[in-house]
């Protein structure tokens, strides 16, 4: 089989590289010259582990190429994925969907034959409509069909989640569109429940769904875990305890700053004003954005807090700055709000992240101090603030903080160190939703 891949970012590329891996012709269009440039030189421009050496596996077997000739692309393929991006819209919290209906134009002056047009990126419900619709406009009579094929890769483990998936969502409506889309997954099918069509709507509605729910959950633990706080109880022993109910599930019961990274923030709020929209408002989502926004904005005050209520003056050593470990993305990481106050309130801030540096960058106030390594961080630090729970941190010794910090403060807002390990130490150890004793 044939497809075109329209957009080499995230979703895209990673998708693209593993149909590649199937055996499938994937021609991946970007629009984007230094982007391109760097796919055609072998360079990967996200970080995902794996990524970089299945692209050179698929672009070494011929089956995976990079380009900027979109009817080349599109020409004689099975199928045609749109993966641009959809940001938040500046403004009113909808997605921006100009860079899918202009790819869907775009797309529509190339087609010759039979081709299943298919949205990868997370679009609202009714977007494949409207993109029907702009095909039938520009190319009347073209032999069509649109389907929704949401993808649910999770940054980090984003090869295995495609190659492992719990489940493959596919909204169409043609026999035919079925069949091509069929075949193209046809090498994931060794369970019958695990590829699942649906309508286009509900297709699209899935993917909010799922991660707005997943969202709920995150927040519903950070919630629990201010509670334990004024109550003395510990939250890694109620997640754990709820966590054993299959009705709940362990996963997404982790406590920390708030979620970030280019899904849940955007998804929950594009969520928000569908259903606002749609007259069926959902007002438990709108509680989690609200929650998650205050929880972010926060944090910041509770560095402050352990830090004496001042921390003009003193140095403070940040960890982790992506949203999340085994990925460079800063999307609405919870890192920006801490370093941004910290700052402005006339701290010191050196930040250390094995992959996020170079993003962080242009989203991190004037006068941050970008540490080569973990140990140049906390090097005459009074606080430490460990903010992603990187595995190279999950490895520092209290005995070392020691001998590296001049201070005593550690505020762990991923509960990674042990609180009893490092009260013996001397630290005074702050988590989230335990209490040190």
């Amino acid at each position: 089989m044939k497809i075109a891949m329209i957009g080499g970012g995230y979703v895209g590329l990673v998708s693209g590289a593993c149909f590649a891996a199937f055996g499938t012709e994937v021609a991946v269009v970007e629009s984007d010259p230094s982007r391109l440039q760097a796919l055609r030189q072998g360079r990967i421009p996200i970080y995902e582990p794996g990524l970089t050496e299945l692209v050179a596996e698929g672009v070494a077997k011929g089956h995976l190429s990079f380009g900027d000739d979109l009817r080349a692309a599109v020409t004689g393929a099975d199928a045609v994925f749109i993966a641009v991006g959809t940001p938040t819209r500046r403004g009113d919290g909808h997605a921006d969907l100009s860079y899918v209906y202009a790819a869907a134009e775009q797309v529509a002056k190339c087609l010759s034959g039979y081709t299943v047009i298919v949205t990868k990126s997370t679009v609202p419900v009714g977007t494949g409509r409207r993109i029907a619709s702009i095909i039938q406009h520009v190319t009347p009579g073209a032999d069509v069909d649109v389907a929704s094929n949401p993808e649910f890769l999770r940054e980090g483990s984003a090869i295995r989640d495609f190659m492992q998936p719990d489940r493959v969502v596919i909204g169409c409506t043609s026999p035919r569109a079925r069949s091509v889309l069929g075949q193209l997954y046809s090498p994931l099918a060794s369970r019958p429940d695990l590829v699942l069509y649906t309508g286009i709507e509900t297709a699209e509605l899935i993917k909010y769904a799922a991660n707005s729910f997943l969202a709920m959950k995150v927040t519903f633990i950070n919630e629990m875990a201010d509670l334990c706080e004024k109550v003395g109880a510990n939250v890694k022993e109620v997640a754990h305890a709820i966590g054993l109910d299959a009705r709940i599930g362990p996963r997404f019961l982790q406590p920390g700053p708030g979620f970030g990274g280019s899904c849940f923030p955007k998804d929950t709020l594009a969520l928000v004003r569908i259903a606002q929209e749609a007259g069926a408002p959902s007002r438990l989502v709108e509680a989690v954005v609200a929650v998650n926004d205050a929880r972010k904005a926060s944090m910041s005050a509770r560095v402050i807090a352990a830090c004496g209520g001042n921390v003009r003056g003193q140095t403070i050593a940040i960890l982790g700055l992506t949203f999340k470990p085994d990925t460079d993305d800063m999307r609405d990481s919870p890192s920006i709000p801490i370093v941004a106050r910290l700052v402005e309130d006339g701290a010191t801030v050196r930040v250390f992240d094995p992959q996020g540096m170079e993003p962080a960058r242009p989203l991190l106030p004037n006068g941050t101090v970008f540490a080569p390594t973990s140990e140049a961080a906390l090097d005459g630090a009074d606080a430490l603030v460990l903010v992603t729970e990187w595995d190279m941190f999950r490895s520092i010794q209290p005995d070392a903080l020691q001998t590296m910090m001049r201070g005593k403060v550690v505020v762990d807002l991923r509960n990674v160190f042990d609180p009893a390990t490092m009260l013996a130490h001397g630290f005074a150890y702050h988590g989230i939703g335990v209490t040190a004793r």
